[in-house]
């Protein structure tokens, strides 16, 4: 069974760039027809995509946050990375680790989350 879990700081300083990881069992991040997303929910508010990356590393980004995000993988340790850099305490939320499959864009499988607090 394929699992996720973000992992990372759960407070960050304003104007600090925020670094999270998703561990991936279960399967391999390589696997043709996939792809790995970031999401986030700040509180209070709706879900927001963040980007993706898919099997082969290509990456593609929410225009809003394009300029101040990076995601890439590690693919020796099956394991995907998101930084955020100049963060603000708007960027405060939980942040999700989510697979889709990229046929049908159906998320199927999603991390537990985890909160990141933006505050100093």
């Amino acid at each position: 069974q394929v699992q996720l879990q973000e992992s990372g700081p759960g407070l960050v300083k304003p104007s600090q760039t925020l670094s999270l990881t998703c561990t991936v069992s279960g399967g391999a991040i390589t696997t043709f027809s996939y792809y790995w997303s970031w999401i986030r929910q700040p509180p209070g508010k709706g879900l927001e995509w963040i980007g993706r990356i898919n099997y082969s590393g290509s990456t593609v980004y929410s225009p809003s946050l394009k300029s101040r995000t990076s995601v890439s993988r590690d693919t020796s340790k099956n394991q995907l990375t998101l930084q955020l850099s100049s963060v603000t305490p708007e960027d405060t939320a939980t942040y999700y680790c989510v697979r889709a499959y990229q046929v049908t864009n159906w998320y199927d499988f999603w991390g537990p989350g985890t909160q990141v607090t933006v505050s100093s």
